[in-house]
């Protein structure tokens, strides 16, 4: 502990927003240790905006003028209006060069914990704006935080009633950040205000009326000539010719086969089939194959000589 004029210097840096015990005795001593002629600046500055600066009657920004610049532009948009919290927000959306709209500064947020309502805040004065100006719609640009939301909600049950479109700040993961260490809050607001880079529509063949080769089962002219020609090339081969068989009598009833029991163009008209080299032409059923003769077993008795040195040793079972 210190006493005199060094305390109450601890003390009144002690009050800032930020600062800490520890953090106001290095600011003391730091001005202690300092020049007398920087310090009087330092004193001057304070003093001078406490005594020039005050805040826009209009919007709410910090302004030396009765009207801050933002309000005085006549190349703003005036029917476009964001609301945010301090004048520290204007400047943060002042930097990013993509807002031509006004502003509006409510002086904080809704906190019931610190007995801050809607009340203490400057939104009668935006109701005020939006009776006199032809604002279209109101961008609510507060901080994402229990406090923030609380009095998004409450302006925009507010407004909507007006006809106004209100419009919120999307929220998601921030540029150069990693998903893994993403919240679950952050992560799924940035799910939902996803948007569209390439809006893409599925094409169907059977379903374009400009495509005259198509089908009525969606095959064009190109993908039946590509088919086609696979079915050619698989002919040339004698698994592919069996393929290629057995894909066209599937192609086809029973009935309709070209040597059916129902073609009258077949040799008897009962569907046989002319088979060369037999007695009379024809055989009824298909081709059967020869039935194949089970391999005799070696006698185990049998003996067979001992080869010699140099000779190669036959197989007894190679009978």
């Amino acid at each position: 502990m210190y006493q005199g004029a060094v305390q109450d210097l601890i003390d009144e840096l002690g009050r800032l927003p930020g600062v800490g015990p520890k953090s106001a005795q290095r600011i003391a001593f730091y001005i202690l240790n300092s020049p007398t002629d920087e310090m009087e600046k330092l004193a001057s500055a304070i003093t001078t905006v406490k005594t020039k600066v005050s805040f826009c009657e209009i919007c709410g920004n910090i302004s030396e003028t009765p009207k801050c610049s933002i309000c005085r532009d006549t190349r703003r948009d005036s029917s476009l209006i964001c609301v945010v919290e301090e004048p520290k927000d204007v400047s943060a959306i002042e930097r990013t060069g993509s807002f031509t709209g006004r502003y509006h500064v409510l002086g904080g947020s809704i906190n019931p914990m610190q007995g801050i309502g809607p009340e203490r805040l400057r939104i009668r004065e935006l109701v005020t704006r939006l009776a006199d100006e032809e604002v279209q719609e109101i961008i609510l640009a507060m901080d994402p935080n229990l406090e923030g939301e609380a009095t998004a909600t409450y302006l925009s049950r507010m407004l909507t009633p007006i006809g106004i479109t209100v419009s919120r700040l999307a929220s998601g993961l921030p540029v150069g950040g990693d998903l893994e260490y993403a919240d679950e809050i952050t992560l799924g607001r940035a799910m939902e205000g996803r948007r569209v880079l390439t809006p893409g529509q599925r094409h169907d063949a059977a379903d374009d009326p400009e495509d005259e080769t198509a089908d009525h089962d969606g095959t064009t002219g190109e993908n039946r000539s590509s088919i086609e020609g696979a079915t050619d090339n698989e002919a040339g081969t004698p698994e592919g010719a069996a393929t290629v068989t057995a894909r066209s009598e599937a192609d086809h009833s029973p009935g309709d086969r070209p040597n059916g029991p129902n073609n009258p163009e077949s040799p008897d008209g009962l569907g046989r089939t002319e088979v060369p080299g037999s007695e009379n032409g024809t055989r009824e059923g298909p081709i059967q194959a020869p039935a194949q003769q089970p391999a005799q077993p070696a006698d185990p008795n049998r003996r067979y000589p001992t080869p010699r040195r140099g000779e190669k040793f036959a197989n007894p079972w190679a009978d």
